[in-house]
């Protein structure tokens, strides 16, 4: 785009105030701080999502305490919400054609990230309103029929199809997923892969929509096969096979113009995934197209895919490779998506953009954010040279309310090398040592917290808002940073991995900024339970500790009916390997901290939600009686009904973080005695 271009969609933005620049020569005023129910406040928008003929966007937004769905006219901008539900999220929106949208239910709000948890399901509403379905149920709604719980789930749009969809699902077999073509009004659907092998899980289409790449598991193990067929006639063959706890983890990810050659994600002889051409007639691994020093690509050494290979909205060529670092980063192949890169860029200084085409190709919805900045979308029109805002998630947050997030890199004992993040109070001055929060993400085997947002982004920027310094350090089994980290948790449960969490904290101190006697640890999920294990191992470094949604007792939640780890076979074959035991009744007592409570002296805050079914009430209720026991009861004890893997309403919220502020400030803050 020519230099004048340039100006003119910089002079609309800031017409529109999507810029927010200030009068040249003025003074600006300090921003008010940011309350506590103003940090937690749910996105007004969160999604958009255009449909194939560009006139309706399908958006997310909070009703009835929840992200329900909503659509709005491009032309009127009137919007209308679609659902209202009080008990999930609305997640994973897709558009069929111009007049149907899907979605799935779950929880934003989780430590280890948005999942669907109790919810899953996949429903159908037409974009007026007035036709719905129920193509399949939710997990909470299988268990209480007390079924094990079958449905679909999106695998791709058809560019054709108004109403079909293809399908992933296991509505034959509860531990294989199949592939369907699902008429999203009728709920008819036409299985396309009547002799898949057993246990598949994952699928790979060629250009023509054929399967023609499935991953399957061995069961009781952490080992998976890839398949191969050169056409829908042809029989199954093994390409390869992987252990994911071990690697090298090899993962399919796209076929290239020609149907034949693959670009598939690989580790083997490196230390992170790259993207490397593949024959799969010959079993040949070809040209290295894309790699990062530091950060995997196309997929992690866990086998889940992350940002990597990006297509052409029109001709589904390559055009690009994407990685998720310590900001996201995009290389362009395709000059004419870097010269959009370049313009869009010089418009929206000092934020992360990126792009997407609208259907119709002439236009883009431009995607922006930084640390600092919550997510805006706009639209771009080339031909006008426009730039319009569409979306803001998070009006009420002015320049100014937010703290820089900061990358760093963590040298563990052993000697690895783990990003991770921290955040400083915007008063901080070097040499000043604060009283500093250690928080410890979910999963394990999760990269939880993202550059500007996350569950552990979330709680750092509000704590810092009041004068914590906060850490946000990965460990070892957190993928996405390479197999020698990830790789090096299994079998380091409740050991190397909880020495990784003290040399967070020493690296705080050393760093100049953290008081030394006055440092938290707080987490959710595997955070709760990584809070209650330092506490016991480590008393001298951690003041007190926050556990929420907790895991006490390793071998209860692996085999309780009250949670849904043990229906899920992969799963409990997952944690055998990180806990290093053949099975849950080799696990050693002392990796659960339920067996540790006497050893337990700090203060501690409890959180759980009663309904939830990933860590049951059980594991929370069995802790707290040991340490009421031992003599040193937790501090609070917060248990909400209706909250799940994470409290999804903000008044449960705001009381929650209210209360860790208080407890906070006793222990290691304003109020403490130092």
């Amino acid at each position: 785009m020519s230099r004048s271009g340039k100006y003119c969609a910089a002079l609309l933005l800031c017409s529109v105030g999507a810029l927010a620049q200030a009068q040249t020569g003025s003074t600006p005023t300090a921003p008010k701080p940011l309350s506590v129910e103003d940090f937690l406040r749910p996105p007004a928008y969160a999604s958009p999502t255009l449909s194939r003929d560009g006139k309706s966007f399908a958006v997310t937004i909070p009703v009835n305490g929840r992200m329900n769905l909503a659509v709005v006219d491009l032309e009127t901008r009137k919007g209308t919400a679609l659902t209202n539900f009080s008990d999930f999220d609305v997640l994973d929106v897709t558009w069929v054609g111009n007049d149907y949208i899907l979605y799935s239910l779950g929880k934003l709000n989780s430590p280890s990230g948005p999942g669907q948890f109790d919810g899953g399901g996949l429903f159908m509403v037409s974009k007026d309103g007035k036709d719905g379905r129920k193509l399949s149920p939710t997990v909470k709604e299988s268990r209480g029929f007390n079924q094990l719980h079958r449905g679909y789930e999106v695998h791709r749009t058809l560019p054709n199809s108004n109403d079909e969809i293809i399908a992933q699902g296991n509505m034959r077999s509860a531990d294989s997923n199949d592939l369907y073509r699902l008429n999203v009004r009728t709920s008819r659907a036409t299985l396309l892969t009547p002799d898949r092998p057993e246990y598949s899980l994952n699928w790979l289409l060629d250009r023509n929509f054929v399967p023609r790449v499935v991953t399957s598991w061995v069961r009781d193990t952490q080992t998976f096969i890839v398949w191969y067929r050169p056409d829908d006639k042809s029989s199954w063959q093994e390409l390869t096979r992987y252990d994911r706890a071990k690697g090298p983890t090899f993962i399919p990810l796209t076929f290239e113009a020609d149907n034949k050659t693959m670009q598939v994600a690989y580790n083997a002889g490196r230390d992170t995934m790259a993207i490397y051409r593949y024959d799969p007639s010959a079993k040949k691994v070809g040209e290295l197209v894309a790699e990062h020093p530091r950060f995997d690509i196309g997929a992690d050494a866990s086998g889940d895919r992350v940002p990597g290979v990006i297509r052409d909205w029109k001709s589904d060529n390559i055009v690009g490779y994407a990685v998720r670092a310590d900001k996201p980063e995009v290389v362009w192949t395709d000059e004419a998506y870097s010269r959009l890169q370049r313009m869009i860029d010089g418009a929206l200084p000092g934020t992360i953009n990126g792009f997407t085409r609208t259907p119709d190709g002439k236009r883009l919805v431009v995607t922006s954010f930084s640390d600092t900045v919550p997510t805006k979308w706009f639209m771009l029109d080339e031909e006008k040279k426009t730039m319009e805002e569409l979306f803001d998630a998070r009006p009420w947050i002015k320049p100014g309310q937010l703290v820089e997030q900061r990358a760093f890199r963590l040298k563990t004992r052993d000697g690895l090398e783990i990003p991770g993040y921290y955040f400083l109070p915007k008063e901080h001055k070097p040499g000043d040592r604060l009283p500093t929060v250690l928080h410890i993400h979910g999963g394990p085997a999760v990269r939880a917290d993202r550059f500007g947002g996350g569950y552990g982004v979330l709680e750092a920027q509000l704590l810092a808002a009041r004068g914590y310094a906060v850490v946000l350090p990965n460990f070892r089994a957190t993928p996405g940073f390479g197999g020698k980290i990830y790789y090096s948790g299994f079998g380091t449960m409740g050991r190397q991995m909880i020495d990784d969490h003290e040399d967070a904290a020493k690296w705080a101190v050393e760093q100049g900024f953290a008081d030394a006697d006055r440092i938290c640890i707080s987490g959710g999920s595997y955070g709760g339970y990584a809070t209650l294990m330092a506490l016991a191992r480590f008393p001298k470094t951690f003041r007190c500790g926050i556990s929420g949604l907790m895991v006490s007792d390793w071998k209860m939640i692996v085999t309780s009916p009250a949670g849904d780890i043990a229906y899920s076979k992969t799963a409990v074959a997952h944690f055998n390997e990180l806990v290093g035991a053949k099975d849950p009744s080799g696990y050693p007592s002392d990796v659960s901290p339920i067996n540790l409570a006497d050893r337990i002296k700090q203060p501690v805050l409890v959180y759980a939600g009663a309904d939830d079914i990933r860590t049951p009430l059980e594991q929370t209720n069995a802790m707290v009686r040991a340490l009421e026991r031992t003599g040193n009861p937790p501090k609070k004890v917060i248990i909400k009904a209706g909250e799940g893997h994470g409290f999804g309403k903000l008044e449960n919220n705001v009381e929650l973080y209210n209360e860790i502020i208080d407890f906070l400030d006793t222990h290691i803050g304003s109020k403490s005695k130092r």
